[in-house]
């Protein structure tokens, strides 16, 4: 792999804005998204209450 490899998941804004606005990894973050859209609001308070149940 070349050094411009960039995982597809961090190419999503909101993935890539709530995994480093929380204790997400980028698929987890991908999880809340689709369970819960796009609203960033929602998704950091839904992102603590995941952190909080596992």
């Amino acid at each position: 792999m070349t050094s411009h490899h960039t995982d597809p998941l961090t190419q999503d804004e909101d993935i890539k804005f709530l995994a480093e606005n929380s204790d997400l990894s980028p698929l987890q973050a991908k999880a809340l998204i689709e369970k819960f859209g796009r609203d960033r609001e929602k998704l950091l308070e839904e992102a603590k209450n995941f952190k909080a149940e596992s």
